[in-house]
């Protein structure tokens, strides 16, 4: 039982060759998610109310819209490499493929619904109904 080569060792390199960027990904995104996650409460606490038109003309500024869609994306990512990590070490060899998919189809149709709710809302702000 061999740990891999001394070069192997010292890139990070794991037995798929990925290792390092995936832990680097999941940082990366964890940094990007307590920045925006800041930023969010902050916009969401200096709001003067929660009603529905309220929201809807905050979301209708680009300064608000775009890093809203920008946390999205961040945390699915997030989500979906924390998960990934979680079935890979604890699925049988059998159903790994398939709830990996499972989990891929998931995030990107719950990212979309929530970037489709962001965009609609940001671009009919004022609209009449």
């Amino acid at each position: 039982m061999g740990t891999g080569t001394s070069i192997g060792r010292v890139r990070g390199l794991g037995a798929a060759k990925e290792g390092a960027h995936h832990w680097w990904t999941h940082r990366l995104t964890a940094g990007s998610n307590l920045l925006l996650m800041l930023w969010f409460i902050a916009s969401i606490a200096m709001l003067p109310g929660y009603d529905y038109a309220t929201i809807q003309s905050w979301l209708s500024s680009p300064w608000a819209a775009v890093p809203m869609a920008l946390l999205i994306i961040s945390v699915f990512m997030h989500f979906r490499l924390g998960l990934q990590v979680v079935i890979e070490d604890y699925s049988h060899a059998e159903s790994r493929v398939v709830l990996l998919v499972l989990l891929n189809l998931f995030v990107v149709a719950a990212g979309a619904t929530a970037i489709f709710s962001i965009l609609k809302l940001a671009f009919t702000a004022g609209a009449v109904s």
